[in-house]
């Protein structure tokens, strides 16, 4: 489907959830570089389209998992911009009561199942839910975000077999972003697109262009109703970029300067607003306002976020078994 296929309405969701991904991820980057948030902050900017295109077709029952780089997979799903800065303000009112951080909000009502710090621990979770759908017999689907990084991983290879073998309905979403941690990816595979390697489990696969939120969205089209409809798992790779490091203070050494130039011209939220400029689909006027109001959301959480409450001491203690 070309850009023009799409209506109005959706190109402006689309774009205002790039919007919101890049503007929440920049603030963050911004508030933990001086010092407001504890712990770890492992940014997705430069990935945004990757997360949008996938979470276009989702609905609030779906199932995703996503990773220690999550916030735009979380974000596109629909999490709350005031409980997730919150959350990484360490606050009573986050998502995790101020415990998990950035690297572990999760939604139950919204199908986020949780990110996690662990390398492709997504994979096992999704492929669960996976299985509860097919035993409920519905038409939900779980979607698996990881990096090209987790493709190594054992869990990844279980996971994939499993979810062949039964015919689940799991999109595992892989961001390969061409560095694992500070590895690029043609250092730890041989294979050019990790797409391929579905081809071990006669599972489907796609390859779309990551900074291109059309492509993904087509791509993640095809996965997700071919989910839905007991066609079972597709193994969809993005290929993106992230702009920092792969933590937030990581100085990157690693990666020429020229490539991470190249990569930032090649800006999946402006390659998107001169795609609608060029086709005469969404006006300038248009899109700057959206960007205004998003901003305005993004510091409405902020101040959220840095006015809630801290938890007492002993919530520490509490929530450390569920309760049955």
């Amino acid at each position: 489907m070309a850009i023009e296929g799409f209506n109005k309405e959706s190109l402006i969701k689309m774009y205002t959830l790039l919007e919101r991904i890049r503007q929440f991820e920049l603030r963050a980057v911004d508030l933990y570089t001086g010092g407001e948030l504890p712990g770890f902050l492992h940014s997705c900017l430069g990935q945004e389209a990757a997360a949008v295109g996938v979470g276009m077709h989702l609905e609030m029952d779906d199932y995703i998992t996503t990773t220690h780089r999550g916030h735009g997979h979380v974000i596109a799903k629909g999490a709350d911009l005031n409980k997730m800065m919150a959350e990484l303000y360490a606050k009573k009112t986050g998502y995790c009561k101020g415990k998990g951080g950035s690297m572990h909000i999760m939604d139950a009502k919204l199908g986020i199942l949780g990110a996690n710090g662990i390398v492709a621990g997504g994979l096992p979770m999704s492929t669960g839910a996976g299985i509860t759908i097919k035993m409920r017999g519905t038409s939900q689907v779980s979607v698996c975000f990881f990096g090209d990084g987790a493709s190594n991983q054992g869990t990844f290879h279980e996971s994939l077999n499993l979810a062949a073998t039964w015919n689940l309905p799991v999109v595992f979403a892989c961001e390969n972003n061409c560095y694992a941690e500070s590895t690029p990816q043609c250092q730890h595979q041989s294979c050019e697109d990790i797409a391929v390697r579905a081809n071990a489990y006669n599972m489907a696969s796609e390859v779309a262009d990551g900074n291109d939120v059309i492509d993904v969205y087509e791509k993640a089209q095809i996965a997700i109703e071919r989910a839905r409809t007991g066609g079972g798992p597709t193994l969809l790779e993005s290929k993106t970029y992230r702009w920092l490091g792969h933590y937030v203070g990581d100085p990157g050494v690693y990666r020429p300067e020229e490539e991470v130039k190249k990569w930032k011209e090649y800006d999946p939220l402006l390659v998107f607003r001169n795609k609608l400029i060029d086709k005469k689909l969404v006006s300038e006027e248009e899109m700057d306002k959206i960007a205004q109001e998003v901003k305005n959301e993004i510091e409405e959480a902020v101040e959220y976020g840095k006015n809630s409450e801290d938890p007492e001491l002993e919530e520490a203690l509490r929530d450390v078994y569920a309760a049955f």
